[in-house]
């Protein structure tokens, strides 16, 4: 593992959808195992050049979610990688059973990536947000849950991911991220990643929220506040060390998520603080709501998952350790 952090923050030229093709394209080049599967929505997801390059191993199911499920765990069980995508509410909410039985259950070796996540699905609205993606995977044994932050280790984590035993969900925003790490850094599933240290209070952020939390950092350090930050990206399993470490030597954790606070992120560090390290605790997340349609900075705002609500939800857990 060896990441830089791109300070300061600023938006990617370059679609996360892009280069999870591209990442995919080069897997297949390399190993013919490699198939990707879609419930219709490749034009959204950015991966029809993977099937022009691979038609026959690209399968395009159609709107049958479930069914595609099913074909991606026969894919495994016949010694494939397949790689089914969906949307997040799709490939949680409406496939479940599908997940559990004939994947994780039959211990298949199925990558499922579910994109526009949370407030990412912005104009598509409350019933495509998915806010409890996270919660519903979580509870299936043996899933995997990464989330990656932005291009930089998408490119990295995608190879990983396909030679990743069992079955990975692949939480992936489709359009532009803030660009957090440098090109050519590496990363380890299950290890969480350090971007800032401090001594005052730890922020432990997944997903869409790192570039908001490490802007958090800085507005509390003008304050006089010392801001530990951490990339959780993988949910599951979830780096206890981090978490542990944090709380031991800050007293005070923040958890910032583009989920629901219940299920996700904020519940699977309340339990690791609750059995091996108490500390203060306030969770920024969904606020156990349905989402709405807007663009990405209202939703932000309306939901409270910008930097300034970090900070002061960072202040809360600061003054409830005291």
């Amino acid at each position: 593992m060896s990441f830089t952090v791109q300070m300061p923050i600023t938006e990617s030229t370059t679609e996360m959808r892009a280069a999870f093709c591209e990442a995919m394209l080069s897997l297949a080049e390399k190993d013919e195992r490699i198939f990707l599967l879609d419930a219709d929505l490749m034009g959204a997801m950015g991966t029809k050049p993977f099937a022009k390059a691979y038609p026959e191993r690209t399968i395009d199911c159609g709107i049958q979610e479930a069914n595609m499920i099913g074909v991606a765990a026969g894919l495994s069980a016949e010694g494939k990688i397949p790689f089914a995508h969906t949307f997040g509410v799709f490939m949680s909410r409406r496939v479940c059973d599908q997940i559990f039985i004939s994947c994780a259950y039959a211990k298949q070796n199925v990558k499922l990536v579910g994109s526009d996540p949370g407030i990412t699905a912005a104009l598509n609205g409350g019933t495509h947000m998915a806010f409890e993606d996270l919660g519903i995977m979580r509870t299936i044994p043996g899933v995997t849950i990464v989330e990656p932050t932005d291009i930089a280790m998408i490119r990295d984590l995608v190879p990983k991911i396909a030679y990743h035993p069992g079955v990975v969900y692949l939480r992936l925003v489709r359009r532009t991220c803030p660009v957090v790490y440098g090109d050519g850094s590496t990363f380890e599933i299950g290890k969480a990643n350090l971007l800032r240290d401090g001594k005052d209070v730890t922020i432990i952020a997944m997903g869409y929220c790192v570039s908001g939390a490490l802007k958090a950092a800085e507005m509390l350090a003008e304050e006089g506040i010392s801001a530990r930050v951490i990339d959780m990206f993988t949910l599951k399993p979830i780096d206890r060390e981090a978490v542990i470490k944090a709380a031991a030597e800050t007293g005070a954790i923040v958890t910032a998520e583009n989920h629901n606070i219940i299920g996700g992120l904020g519940s699977a560090v309340a339990e690791v603080i609750a059995e091996d390290a108490p500390a203060a605790l306030v969770r920024v997340g969904i606020d156990d709501r349905f989402g709405i349609v807007g663009l990405r900075p209202f939703l932000a705002e309306e939901f409270g998952l910008e930097a300034k609500h970090i900070a002061a939800a960072a202040r809360k857990a600061i003054a409830k350790k005291g």
